[in-house]
């Protein structure tokens, strides 16, 4: 059978209807402009444009606002020097490397089955937990080889928030104060926790929802507030590196948009990695991306640089929805 890539992709035509059809139909591609173009969005129902952020024209069907850069200092949390993970003898990532910043956010895109969310569950170990899986190459924290880390104390450090929000069957405050409790030696109070637990639901930007109805069941909040109660756990073990994976797939588009600003908010205080199949939402909150096919880094730099003027063939294809 037939592999298809992405050139193949694009050279499929319609069957043939006869000897006179010589040439193919053409192929349908969104393209996002090569030079990035800054205009004032227009006003909505007699209120204010939006005064944060740019606007860049792209091929998506409006122009997509971008983040301003973030003004806090960028510091290297993590790096990947060659990994390669197999589960069994299939490839799953070949031969990556990349940093892995404070300051800013880094999306990593590309199709189904292109490696991302191996990519992303490795920076933690998480991939360990498929007993068919190898890993080689180096992942190091701060420096430091994550392999001779306790796993424990390596996934407080490199917290993740999955596709679909998880709460636990417990109350706001036990959620918060779950991971609080595990990483003590002894049995914490309430009082002794709430100070904890109230920084977390506030850099989550929950706490005001959710302060006065701390005992309520979490499993009551909308989804939009599930998932930033996650967010907010993750942060209560005041991580370093915080990873997303589909954050937002199952969310509403307002709830969206709250996870959005909440993650530009974050990337001042951690190191954010996300994976998304969500092109405009990497280009709104993204400063920089990978974009993965087949196991490879196939393409990394500035958000701006990678959907307006790709270097590689495949990466403008992707953005161009050559195909997904």
């Amino acid at each position: 059978m037939e592999q298809v890539t992405p050139e193949t992709r694009t050279k499929q035509v319609a069957p043939d209807t006869g000897p006179e059809q010589t040439t193919p139909p053409p192929v349908r591609r969104i393209v996002i402009e090569r030079e990035p173009t800054v205009v004032e969005p227009p006003a909505t129902n007699g209120a204010a444009a939006p005064s944060e952020g740019r606007m860049q024209a792209t091929g998506f069907g409006s122009p997509i606002r971008r983040p301003e850069p973030s003004t806090a200092p960028k510091i290297e949390r993590m790096r990947a020097e060659g990994v390669t993970i197999a589960y069994g003898d299939k490839p799953a990532v070949r031969a990556v490397s990349m940093p892995v910043r404070q300051g800013e956010v880094l999306a990593l895109i590309g199709p189904s089955g292109c490696g991302k969310t191996t990519m992303l569950r490795s920076f933690n170990r998480l991939v360990e937990l498929t007993p068919t899986a190898s890993r080689t190459g180096v992942l190091s924290l701060d420096g430091q080889d994550i392999d001779t880390m306790e796993v424990t104390g390596l996934r407080r450090r490199v917290s993740m928030v999955f596709q679909q929000p998880n709460p636990f069957p417990m109350s706001v405050f036990d959620n918060v104060a779950y991971g609080l409790r595990e990483q003590g030696s002894g049995r914490p109070g309430r009082e002794e926790l709430m100070p904890a637990v109230r920084d977390a639901l506030q850099r989550a930007g929950l706490w005001d929802e959710v302060g006065d109805t701390l005992d309520h069941p979490a499993l009551r909040l909308s989804g939009g507030q599930q998932q930033r109660l996650c967010i907010a756990r993750a942060l209560s073990a005041q991580p370093e590196v915080l990873l997303l994976d589909e954050p937002c797939s199952a969310l509403d588009p307002r709830s969206t948009q709250v996870i959005e600003e909440l993650i530009l908010r974050l990337r001042d205080e951690v190191a954010v990695v996300i994976v998304t199949h969500n092109m405009q939402q990497a280009l709104r909150i993204a400063d920089h991306v990978g974009f993965m096919f087949l196991g490879e880094l196939v393409e990394y730099g500035h958000a701006e640089q990678v959907f307006g003027s790709p270097r590689e063939p495949r990466t403008q294809d992707y953005v161009g929805g050559a195909f997904g």
